[in-house]
């Protein structure tokens, strides 16, 4: 399950973005928000992130103007790896080696095409493990000492 939000500068790529999974048959749960008047992003990117944690989701995607906001928000939350992602190749690389569970993209600078191939990618690209896991496991102890 793929929990999704945006605030209203990504409203309308959140819109699209819903239409693709439905067309696809990927299920997902949207947080909002439900129009294009103005929000604030950290309530969007709250509802995904708790989603994420008390495992009602697996994955989240956040979209604001820019995405940057987004991710802010959203690496406030333990065990939540956000970034903001602008193409295919950082797409693959986050989930690869970053195990990245939150994607934040930029609704004033993607377009729906690219939106969707960067989710196909991510999607589509297993955690490599290894030392990248030894890695996420340094994270995890930096979020014990410091996110009490």
């Amino acid at each position: 399950m793929i929990a999704i939000g945006a605030d209203h500068g990504g409203y309308k790529l959140k819109e699209e973005i819903k239409r693709y999974f439905e067309e696809k048959e990927i299920q997902y749960k949207d947080f909002g928000t439900y129009d294009e008047e103005r929000t604030d992003y950290p309530i969007y990117a709250k509802k995904v992130s708790e989603s994420i944690q008390n495992k009602e989701c697996n994955c989240g995607i956040l979209i604001c103007r820019s995405g940057y906001g987004m991710t802010v928000a959203a690496n406030k939350f333990k065990g939540i790896r956000a970034a903001s992602i602008f193409d295919e190749e950082s797409a693959k690389f986050a989930k690869a080696d970053d195990d990245i569970n939150v994607i934040t993209l930029g609704g004033d600078y993607l377009s729906t095409n690219q939106a969707i191939c960067i989710i196909r990618n991510w999607l589509g690209t297993e955690f490599k493990g290894g030392r990248y896991e030894e890695r996420l496991n340094m994270l995890k102890e930096i979020e014990n000492d410091n996110m009490k």
